[in-house]
């Protein structure tokens, strides 16, 4: 998919981001999820969850100037019995907050 592996399991005070991805437009902070079905794994990124997620990304941003780039993204993977789904873009910053 052209996206360069910046970091795995980035670990800040507010909370560790599992793979940080990025391509010369985008940066991507992903949550990976290991879970018995799909919907577990999906419920299992709850909204405060999300909120630590964007607040760590902020921290990791400002730690990293270098990874900034015009835009954003908060990507979830799923992995249930060895399959894996990518929900791309899968909450905002600005409504996790919220």
């Amino acid at each position: 998919m052209g996206f360069e592996l910046l970091a795995q399991r980035a670990r800040t005070a507010l909370g560790e981001i599992d793979l940080v991805m990025a391509n010369a437009d985008t940066i991507i902070f992903v949550e990976v999820k290991a879970r018995a079905d799909e919907r577990a794994a999906a419920d299992a990124v709850t909204r405060r969850q999300q909120s630590r997620l964007v607040a760590a990304a902020e921290v990791l941003l400002a730690q990293h100037p270098e990874w900034s780039r015009e835009m954003t993204r908060f990507d979830v993977v799923l992995v249930v019995a060895g399959a894996v789904v990518t929900i791309a873009d899968a909450f905002r910053a600005d409504v996790a907050g919220s």
